[in-house]
C-alpha cells in the first residue's frame, strides 16, 4: 500500500485545529530548515517543543530528550529526521497522546506510514507544514 495523504481540505483543518507541535530532530542552529520551519510556525500562534537530546533550548523553549518528556496532549509531531529513522519515532509516537505523525518534505517510510495507519492514526508524509500552514490561510 502506498502512502496516501489526507486531502489539502482535511490537513487546513488539522492545521486550524492544532496549537501544541512537537518537532523531532529541531535543530538549535538557525541555518537548518527544521529551526526555521518551527520558528515561523511558532510565529503564526503554535506552541513549539522542540525534541533534541543534543539541545537544551531552541526557539526559547526547554528542548526534551523524547517525545515521552513531554506532558499533555500534543497536536501533531512533526518530525525531521532521516526516513530511515521515522519507524523509530512512530513507535513512541504511538505510546504518547499525540493526534497527527507529520513527516517533514521529503521524508517518508513505508512501514512506519503502514504502522501508524493500522492503529488509526492521521499521518502526513513527504509535506512541509509551513508550506501547508502558508496554503490554508
Amino acid at each position: 500500500m502506498a502512502i496516501e495523504n489526507p486531502s489539502r481540505e482535511e490537513i487546513g483543518k488539522i492545521l486550524k485545529k492544532a496549537r501544541k507541535i512537537a518537532v523531532v530532530g529541531l535543530s538549535d542552529n538557525p541555518e537548518r530548515t527544521s529551526y526555521m520551519v518551527s520558528q515561523a510556525m511558532q510565529a503564526a500562534g503554535y506552541d513549539i517543543i522542540p525534541v533534541n537530546p543534543a539541545a537544551d533550548e531552541v526557539l526559547g523553549v526547554k528542548a526534551v530528550k523524547s517525545l515521552k518528556e513531554i506532558e499533555g496532549h500534543i497536536d501533531i509531531v512533526n518530525v525531521f529526521r532521516r526516513s530511515e529513522f521515522l519507524m523509530e519515532v512512530a513507535k513512541e509516537f504511538a505510546e504518547i497522546d499525540a493526534d497527527v505523525f507529520w513527516a517533514q518534505l521529503g521524508l517518508e517510510n513505508e512501514e512506519a506510514y503502514n504502522f501508524l495507519n493500522e492503529k488509526g492514526y492521521t499521518v502526513i508524509m513527504d509535506r512541509c507544514i509551513k508550506v501547508e500552514h502558508a496554503m490554508t490561510k
